[in-house]
């Protein structure tokens, strides 16, 4: 009989998924319109916790209601990534 952690071992990760903007505002809204438990939104639709929390951190920023940078400003600042002269935004 195999052990627990050789069983863990054989386990074929799971790989990176992507996901639409679209879902990731569906997932938002079902987190803001229940009682605010991002946990069984996760489960209940296969995902980690952890992403999720960051969709909804992400969401409360573009709105205007947490510091830090929005989708908008992440987009341009990842453009300019390895350019040596100035990044200029063009919109």
């Amino acid at each position: 009989m195999m052990s627990e952690s050789e069983t863990m071992e054989r386990k074929n990760p799971r790989g990176r998924r992507s996901f639409s903007p679209e879902f990731k505002a569906e997932i938002v809204e079902l987190c803001r319109r229940g009682d605010g438990s991002i946990g069984p939104v996760a489960r209940d639709f296969d995902l980690g916790e952890t992403v999720v929390r960051a969709w909804v951190h992400q969401a409360e920023t573009d709105a205007g209601e947490r510091p830090g940078l929005t989708t908008e400003e992440r987009t341009v600042l990842s453009s300019c990534a390895g350019r040596t002269g100035p990044c200029v935004r063009t919109t």
